[in-house]
């Protein structure tokens, strides 16, 4: 492996968090659904903007819809993806984008559905820091680095060890 463009410590937390695995993902371009949330203010326009349409697709007609790769979020309540598409919409919103304010409603679901009914969740109950979802550990941190790697795309992200579950 000397010759890969990860660099020693990406190397080093790939084997440290199931190299083999990752590597897989690798092989058959793997592409996230939903990137590790402290990933966010570091994402390229074309994956921020794309990432809102996949919250959108997932709070619309999406949600229930299985997909290997989003799973894990039916697996929980709608708030908490009601909760990540809004650390998206802050994260659009900081850089001067400026998404449909429909979008801040938690029942909002799109224009071709309606809306969520009984929906726990108000506007000010969402948490800004908090980790939403456990999957999104350091593991999976690394491996949408791997991703965007791929796609050429390097970016120096501090990994905070409090940020992440284990």
């Amino acid at each position: 492996m000397s010759g890969s463009s990860l660099g020693s410590q990406g190397i080093h937390l790939l084997i440290q968090y199931g190299l083999r695995f990752i590597l897989i993902a690798a092989k058959e371009g793997c592409s996230m659904r939903l990137w590790h949330q402290d990933l966010l203010p570091f994402l390229p326009r074309a994956q921020l903007l794309g990432q809102h349409r996949e919250c959108c697709a997932l709070r619309g007609k999406g949600w229930g819809k299985r997909h290997s790769t989003v799973d894990y979020v039916f697996a929980y309540d709608v708030e908490k993806l009601v909760s990540f598409h809004r650390l998206v919409l802050n994260e659009m919103k900081r850089r001067g984008y400026k998404p449909d304010q429909q979008w801040y409603t938690p029942e909002y679901r799109g224009k071709n559905i309606g809306p969520w009914v009984g929906l726990s969740l108000e506007k000010s109950d969402i948490p800004v820091a908090a980790h939403i979802y456990p999957e999104h550990d350091k593991a999976y941190l690394e491996e949408c680095l791997l991703n965007l790697r791929q796609k050429g795309i390097e970016l120096k992200v501090p990994i905070n060890e409090d940020s992440c579950p284990p």
